[in-house]
């Protein structure tokens, strides 16, 4: 059942807590070259170019817009991140940096080709998969 609790009763059993703890401010900075970033997203915006050619129609208009748009702020906001914390710019590797040292993962330390290799294959994949669907479409 419930009972009335006045004021006094709940200060005299709460435990104050005079300093809140320090939460770590989380990493946005991605720690990769931009340019690796720069390439997925062309390759993004590369396969909706690719449909927009290969399946020109006014009805595809508003889904491949609307893909655009989810691209534009996809890679938006993780530019915004980068660009509003100031130690950001800081933490991203150079590919000098990426070419000497590598980069460690959860699963171990990568090299710069396996690193690139693990971003962009599926950038890579997918724009394949397009140029595989126009080509077919145009053959039927």
């Amino acid at each position: 059942m419930s009972q009335h609790l006045t004021r006094q009763i709940v200060a005299d059993k709460a435990t104050i807590i005079q300093q809140l703890p320090v939460v770590p401010e989380a990493d946005r900075s991605f720690n990769l070259p931009s340019g690796l970033y720069v390439a997925t997203a062309a390759m993004y915006f590369g396969f909706v170019g690719i449909m927009a050619a290969g399946f020109s129609s006014p009805g595809l208009l508003i889904p491949l817009t609307i893909c655009g748009i989810f691209f534009t702020a996809f890679f938006g906001i993780g530019a915004l991140f980068v660009r509003t914390d100031p130690c950001a710019k800081a933490k991203i590797l150079r590919w000098s940096e990426l070419r000497s040292k590598g980069i460690q993962t959860h699963t171990g330390r990568l090299s710069m080709k396996d690193a690139v290799v693990q971003m962009m294959i599926l950038p890579i994949l997918i724009v394949i998969w397009g140029l595989v669907t126009v080509t077919i479409a145009a053959l039927v």
